[in-house]
C-alpha cells in the first residue's frame, strides 16, 4: 500500500483548496460545518444549492468515468478532494445516496437507457435519492425483506414497506429491493428497482430520533408504480446489484469521514481542556486511546481503498465498519464524561450542543450500514471459515 501523492496530485490538492477557499465564502461562508449525521436538517434547502453550484464548477462524481458525466479522476485525486473538503469544513453535501452510490451501480449494473436518463440529473443535482433497503423484520437482514413487486403489463406494482430509510422525505427517486418471485426464499428472487417518490402510492413518514431530529423515515408502498424498465439487472437477480450498491457505499468518502472525526476529538479534548478534566489520569487515556483508534482508522481506511482499487475488496469493509462504528461510539461516550453533569442538562426546547448530538446519534452507527453482528458474521464465516450461523 503506497501512502505518498505524486507531483500530480499535490497539484490537484492545491487546486481544490483553493477552489474551496475561495468558494465557501459570502452566504455559502453561514454553512461551513452544517448538516451531517444526526444533523441534516440543518439549512437543507441552502446546502442543496451549495451541492448544484459544486456540479456547476465540475466538483461532483470525480470518479465516474468521462463519458457518464465525470471527470474520470484517480482513487488518491478523489481521496484528496474527501480530505479537502472536509478540512475546509464545506457544508455535508445532499446527493451523497445518488453521487455515490446508485450513480455507480447504473454505471456498472444499468442499461444505456437507464444512464441515459438518471445519471445527469444526479450530476447536475437536479434528482435527490434515496436507499429502499431496511424493513421491520429485514434490517441487517437484508435477505429477509417481505416488500413485494408483481408485473401487471408493461408496470411493475410495489406493496411493502421500508425503514430507517435517510432522507426519503427530500427525495425524488428511490432504489428498493423487492421480492419479485413469490415463490423464493433469501437471496433468490430479489430485484433491484427505481421508484418515484412522487406518486399516490408512496407515503413518507419521518421518524423522531433521540437527537429531536428526523433524517430517517418510514417509506410504504401501497400499490406504488414503476414502469418495467425501470429494473437494474435481470428479474429475481438483484441480489449481486444491492451488494454491489454497498460496496460503494464504503468508498473514497470514508477518507474524508476520518477528517471530520478528528474535528470532533479535538473539540472534545478542548473541552477537557477548558472544564479541567483533562487532569484526571482516566480521562487523559482514554483521549490518547482515541486519538490511536483515529489513526488505525485512517490507515485501515488506506488499505481498504487499496484493495478496491485493485478489484479484492473483501472483509476489509467490514473490519472498517466495526472499527469506526465503535470507535465513533465510544468517543460520544467520552464526550459525555468530559462533560460531566452538564451532559445532561439542555436548553428549554431541547436545544442540544454538538458533543450531546454526537452522543446520542452514535448510538446508531453500531447498527445502520450493517449492523456489528452481521459485520462479524462475515468476517468469521468468510475470512476465519467458522461454521455459519444457524438459521431458524
Amino acid at each position: 500500500m503506497d501512502l505518498t501523492f505524486s507531483e500530480e496530485d499535490d497539484r490537484f490538492r492545491e487546486e481544490a483548496r483553493e477552489w474551496l477557499a475561495d468558494n465557501l465564502s459570502g452566504d455559502f461562508a453561514e454553512l461551513k460545518g452544517l448538516g451531517g449525521s444526526g444533523r441534516e436538517h440543518e439549512a437543507f434547502a441552502e446546502r442543496l444549492e451549495w451541492n448544484r453550484h459544486l456540479a456547476e464548477s465540475g466538483w461532483t462524481c470525480l470518479g465516474w468515468p468521462t463519458e457518464h458525466g465525470g471527470r474520470g479522476l484517480s482513487l488518491s485525486q478523489q481521496m484528496i478532494f474527501h480530505e479537502e473538503y472536509a478540512r475546509a469544513d464545506a457544508p455535508a453535501r445532499v446527493n451523497h445516496l445518488g453521487e455515490e452510490l446508485l450513480g455507480p451501480t447504473l454505471i456498472a449494473w444499468g442499461t444505456d437507457e437507464q444512464r441515459a436518463r438518471f445519471l445527469p440529473p444526479i450530476t447536475a443535482v437536479k434528482e435527490l435519492w434515496c436507499q429502499g433497503y431496511s424493513e421491520p423484520g429485514a434490517g441487517s437482514d437484508l435477505a429477509a425483506v417481505r416488500t413485494r413487486a408483481r408485473l401487471a403489463g408493461d408496470t411493475w406494482i410495489i406493496d411493502g414497506q421500508k425503514v430507517w430509510t435517510s432522507l426519503a422525505h427530500h427525495s425524488d427517486w428511490c432504489f428498493v429491493v423487492a421480492r419479485t418471485d413469490p415463490t423464493t426464499t433469501r437471496h433468490a428472487g430479489l430485484s433491484y428497482l427505481l421508484v418515484p417518490m412522487d406518486q399516490p402510492g408512496v407515503t413518507v413518514r419521518p421518524i423522531v430520533q433521540l437527537t429531536g431530529t428526523s433524517e430517517f423515515n418510514e417509506v410504504f408502498f401501497d400499490g406504488a408504480v414503476t414502469d418495467t424498465t425501470m429494473i437494474v439487472g435481470a428479474p429475481g437477480e438483484g441480489w449481486p446489484v444491492a451488494m454491489g450498491t454497498l460496496g460503494f457505499e464504503r468508498g473514497v468518502s470514508t477518507v474524508g469521514q476520518q477528517v471530520g472525526f478528528a474535528r470532533e476529538l479535538e473539540t472534545v479534548r478542548n473541552r477537557a481542556r477548558e472544564n479541567g478534566t483533562i487532569d484526571d489520569p482516566i480521562i487523559a487515556d482514554r483521549l490518547a486511546q482515541a486519538q490511536v483508534g483515529l489513526e488505525v482508522l485512517r490507515v485501515h481506511a488506506l488499505r481498504t481503498l487499496s484493495a478496491y482499487e485493485s478489484g479484492s475488496m473483501g472483509p476489509e469493509a467490514s473490519v472498517a465498519k466495526l472499527l469506526w462504528a465503535r470507535w465513533h461510539r465510544d468517543l460520544g461516550e467520552l464526550a459525555m464524561d468530559v462533560l460531566g453533569g452538564s451532559a445532561l442538562t439542555t436548553g428549554p426546547s431541547y436545544e442540544l450542543d454538538d458533543l450531546q448530538t454526537l452522543f446520542l446519534f452514535s448510538r446508531a452507527d453500531t447498527i445502520y450500514g450493517g449492523s456489528d453482528e452481521i459485520q462479524r458474521n462475515i468476517i468469521s464465516e468468510r475470512v476465519l471459515g467458522m461454521p455459519r450461523e444457524p438459521r431458524p
